[in-house]
């Protein structure tokens, strides 16, 4: 038996290769991808998150910064190597619901995130 998510933190569940996790974006973690996006605020992140433009290596970075924050130790290497069902659709929307139960209603992309064209 694992750890249940807790909403109200803003914690998800998402299973990544095959094991049932729980993430939170953390003020630690958001730090982290404020430092790894080159972003000065909240703001900022939300804003850059809410274009619905994210590449597979930002995605990277939120599902790792997501796991950290939820007390798995896993880097964003080893992330990049992990296996979700609908593979990148998957990892889309686990980010999607991670950056929903941090940032709320007001900064969900008009799309899923996925990586952009170019």
């Amino acid at each position: 038996m694992g750890a249940r998510a807790n909403r109200h933190r803003g914690e998800i569940e998402a299973v990544l290769d095959g094991e049932r996790r729980v993430l939170c974006l953390t003020l630690g973690a958001l730090a982290e991808l404020e430092t790894a996006f080159a972003v000065d605020s909240l703001t900022g992140l939300a804003e850059r998150f809410s274009s619905g433009r994210l590449k597979a290596d930002d995605l990277i970075r939120i599902i790792g910064a997501g796991l950290r924050g939820g007390g798995n130790l896993f880097s964003d290497e080893d992330v990049s190597a992990m296996a979700v069902a609908d593979g990148l659709s998957g990892f889309a929307r686990i980010a999607a619901e991670l950056l929903q139960a941090t940032f709320g209603a007001e900064a969900r992309p008009e799309n899923p995130p996925g990586p952009h064209p170019g």
